[in-house]
């Protein structure tokens, strides 16, 4: 197999121990971001071979990258998108600028029902090349694992269609990517009258083709008002299970309503969003395994208020950040905003911030041994940024592009 060394690294950043992996972060183990200076990295096939500190650098490789004044991370893991769409919606963005709420344009026919009407429409084709420039436009900005959602199609025709769309893109893609079925995003305009109708189509015809055709990794629900409640997700979720479609949740986005309690009940691998959030619930996630998640483009783009991930972090919890890229409340995909907002409105350090996006990030996908960090055996997943004077400049810096070269299971590209 082929090797690259990249030499003269000003910083190795997110490095792992000798022989030891990292586990999931919590609390102030989130400030720990172990960095080596004025460092070397070598790559074998795809994966990260060795590193190290320049005095004990190797002389020869099959490829010599210079990185003077460079520092090396880790790909950004982003767990939470909706990357298959198949329109933009910035008519509800001017609506909501002339003071319409997310709930309103929902409820006039916008929002989540505006892109199932829209996606139901497309051909798989397009929605798989639209996608497809999509994933390659983040990338280059630095992502190197991702999660993708269906639940704008909300027909058992749509819905399966957007996962065949998915399972395109982990056929061809250098990315690893989870899929999430989503059919429970929101209530079909032809079920508003009878909820249970909708719920069953989901467990009884829908569900059994995707497990059967093996189409996603999770199952989703947006367990909020006004979409599914705490009832219908404990339902949804048990039968997801029983196809081996592990939960992954969108809950307290708006109120908290037992969604969180609940979800950890089933084991759920993340909570997504909580924007809004107590006492009890933070308890509850401390005494489990699963993930709190953060969008904080979310609230930025729709001006909402933001998650009290400082409260979270400083009782001790661990949380991951991710994009929710999607066409209605946060048409972007660019992970490195993601962590400087996160500085900026969420006061997480840029250690925290940067944690949460790579390592943290991959536990939520489950992919903490293999991605999110620098270790030898994981798949090398990175990026060079520009010259850069320290590891705060990143977020910092929040509106210039300062990713140089980013490798994808170690090819650069």
């Amino acid at each position: 197999m082929k090797t690259c060394l990249i030499r003269n690294i000003k910083s190795l950043v997110q490095v792992e121990p000798v022989n030891e992996n990292r586990r999931f972060l919590k609390g102030p183990e989130m400030q720990l971001l172990p960095t080596i200076e004025h460092a070397w990295l070598m790559t074998e096939g795809e994966k990260i071979h060795s590193f190290g500190p320049m005095d004990r650098c190797p002389e020869r490789a099959d490829q010599v990258v210079e990185a003077d004044g460079q520092m090396l991370f880790p790909s950004w893991v982003d767990s939470h998108t909706h990357l298959v769409f198949a329109a933009s919606r910035e008519s509800e963005f001017v609506d909501r600028i002339r003071g319409l709420s997310y709930q309103e344009i929902a409820a006039k026919g916008g929002g989540i029902l505006n892109s199932a009407k829209k996606l139901q429409q497309t051909p798989e084709e397009v929605l798989f090349e639209q996608a497809w420039e999509r994933l390659q436009e983040v990338r280059k900005l630095g992502t190197g694992a991702i999660e993708i959602k269906s639940g704008y199609g909300l027909t058992e025709a749509a819905e399966l269609k957007i996962l065949r769309v998915i399972r395109r893109l982990k056929e061809v893609s250098d990315i690893p990517i989870r899929a999430s079925f989503l059919g429970a995003h929101a209530l079909p305009a032809t079920y508003k009258n009878d909820r249970a109708a909708y719920v069953r189509l989901l467990i009884e015809q829908i569900l059994p083709q995707v497990a059967d055709e093996n189409l996603a990794d999770y199952m989703d629900v947006f367990c909020e008002k006004n979409f599914f409640s705490v009832e219908e997700t404990d339902q949804l979720l048990a039968a997801g299970l029983r196809y081996g479609l592990k939960p992954k949740i969108h809950t307290n986005q708006f109120n908290s309503m037992g969604g969180i309690q609940m979800a950890v009940r089933h084991g759920a691998v993340s909570v997504d969003h909580l924007e809004v959030i107590n006492e009890e619930e933070i308890q509850c996630l401390k005494e489990s395994e699963t993930i709190p998640t953060l969008l904080p483009t979310a609230p930025f783009f729709l001006n909402d208020h933001y998650p009290p991930a400082r409260q979270m972090i400083d009782a001790g919890l661990g949380v991951a950040l991710a994009s929710d890229y999607n066409p209605g409340t946060t048409p972007s995909g660019r992970m490195a905003f993601v962590v400087a907002l996160a500085c900026i409105k969420l006061r997480m350090t840029p250690e925290e911030a940067i944690n949460a996006a790579t390592l943290n990030g991959a536990y939520a996908l489950e992919w903490g041994y293999q991605m999110g960090s620098i270790g030898r055996g994981k798949l090398a997943n990175l990026f060079l940024t520009r010259s850069i004077p320290s590891i705060g400049y990143l977020p910092y810096a929040f509106g210039s592009d300062l990713i140089d070269r980013v490798m994808i299971r170690g090819k650069w590209g």
